[in-house]
């Protein structure tokens, strides 16, 4: 699990620094394209923050659920309150990632890609 969780980090920062060098071609560009770079840096941009929020809340959601089942499974009697503040504690992880996502589509509206 952490070699993947480090290869996952790995290529997102490789991803980070090649971005400039493969969009760099579009900076060259006449200003009557400009625009068009910012549009697609803003995209790029709302789609890397929309996938780190899914994987960070994914994850956590993940080791919520593990701890979850492993405390009713040491003691089963507890399970009804462990189950309450699981299920409050994922609704806050999510509510994070739908955050995130709003961020971007706010990202996107605002260099106007649906109009």
């Amino acid at each position: 699990m952490k070699k993947t969780i480090a290869l996952v980090l790995v290529a997102l920062s490789l991803m980070v620094l090649l971005v400039p060098v493969v969009f760099a071609e579009e900076a060259a560009a006449p200003a009557a394209a400009g625009n068009a770079s910012v549009k697609t840096m803003a995209a790029l941009a709302a789609a890397i923050a929309i996938g780190i929020a899914a994987l960070g809340a994914s994850i956590g959601q993940g080791m919520g659920l593990k701890g979850a089942t492993e405390g009713i499974a040491r003691n089963p009697g507890a399970s009804g309150k462990i189950t309450t503040t699981l299920i409050i504690g994922l609704a806050m992880i999510e509510s994070l990632a739908i955050y995130a996502l709003l961020v971007s589509l706010g990202l996107l509206i605002n260099q106007k890609m649906f109009f």
